[in-house]
């Protein structure tokens, strides 16, 4: 599929705001519009509502780290390589049928 530039004029401090809103919620603004595009072919109008959560704010995410230091430290070492290596060892078993337990069903209401 090949690839054409697309270019829009807009107020400047909109595409301040706009390059704000599409990083506060994990986008770029290429990706963003894209998305409006194919909606709108999609289903032949104008399409969807995005809104922002203050939670996932940049702002608010460097707060919080700083505040749970346990909950990075912890991240940090289930994201290491050691631990990933073990969790890809253990899925490998698995799929090997080694290490394997039988066990009895415990039924909930």
């Amino acid at each position: 599929m090949a690839l054409a530039t697309l270019s829009a004029k807009v107020d400047s401090e909109n595409k301040k705001e706009f390059e704000k809103f599409c990083e506060d919620t994990g986008m770029n603004v290429s990706v963003c519009i894209n998305m409006f595009v194919k909606e709108v072919l999609r289903h032949h109008k104008l399409p969807f509502e995005v809104a922002t959560d203050p939670f996932y704010s940049k702002e608010h995410m460097e707060e919080l780290e700083k505040k749970t230091p346990i909950t990075n430290n912890f991240l940090n070492k289930f994201y290491s390589k050691e631990h990933m290596e073990e969790l890809e060892k253990l899925v490998a078993d698995m799929r090997a049928g080694k290490n394997m337990h039988e066990h009895e069903l415990i039924e909930a209401d």
